[in-house]
């Protein structure tokens, strides 16, 4: 039962690379792509893939992992238009990955959790020729992503702070510095400094199993909202916002902020 069901998944994947292939031959949009062209695309897919998630919407995650997974296909396919990779040999590469990284399941090496698995994921990685764990960190992963990537891969080797309570002490650390920068009038330190607080802020999080860029989302959903509420009652007011005085602004906020 297993197995049939496994066959007809592949027979699926099978006709979607014959559609993909062509398309790529026949369709005059599909034949001007490059890996080039693609890749904003595929950021935007992803992203796109991310708001599903965010709701939980099934279908709306089944539409965008199509679409993703088209975009796989399709640079597999101009790949071997140059005679770079293919599709096999994409899949061949990361399954033999997928075997050498993980010798707790495929070898005789004794994991205990999953942090033991992280670890030695990247320890493996190092043997495996790279010269730091933090090489494959993408270097155009939005910076808060990015900042909450190096910290959890340096973190799998050791470094990091033991306790919770020291990343709290190093964010007031880094707040008084900035402070003390305000005071200095010094416009490059300052800007560094503010980012020593946001880099610490993301340390936080992590310590505490936030995703901050999930945190930050909620956030700025929970502000927009708000804020549309001041702007309809400022209508039913008949006055302009800009016009409100700052008292009224804050019992209208006050008052979204009970509503939402």
């Amino acid at each position: 039962m297993v197995k049939s069901s496994l066959d007809a998944q592949i027979n699926e994947i099978k006709q979607l690379i014959f559609v993909v292939w062509e398309l790529r031959e026949k369709c005059p949009w599909d034949r001007k792509q490059t890996f080039q062209t693609l890749k904003n695309l595929t950021i935007e897919e992803t992203y796109e893939l991310c708001d599903e998630i965010e709701r939980l919407s099934y279908e709306g995650i089944k539409e965008e992992l199509g679409d993703l997974l088209l975009h796989i296909i399709f640079y597999a396919k101009i790949g071997s238009e140059n005679n770079k990779f293919n599709i096999g040999l994409i899949a061949r590469e990361i399954r033999k990955k997928l075997i050498r990284r993980h010798p707790h399941v495929y070898g005789d090496k004794k994991i205990k959790n999953s942090k033991e698995v992280k670890s030695n994921w990247e320890k493996i990685k190092l043997k495996e020729g790279k010269s730091s764990i933090l090489d494959g960190v993408p270097t155009n992963l939005p910076p808060l992503l990015k900042a909450h990537r190096i910290q959890d891969k340096v973190s799998s080797v050791g470094f990091d702070w033991k306790k919770s309570e020291d990343v709290l002490k190093k964010l007031d650390e880094e707040i008084r510095e900035f402070k003390e920068e305000i005071e200095n009038n010094d416009k490059n330190n300052l800007e560094d400094e503010f980012g020593d607080i946001l880099f610490s802020l993301i340390n936080l999080s992590r310590h505490y199993n936030i995703n901050p860029y999930d945190a930050l989302q909620k956030s700025n959903t929970k502000f927009i909202n708000r804020f549309k509420y001041i702007e309809k009652r400022a209508k039913k007011m008949k006055k302009e916002l800009s016009k409100i005085s700052l008292k009224e602004i804050e019992v209208l906020w006050e008052d979204s902020k009970k509503r939402s």
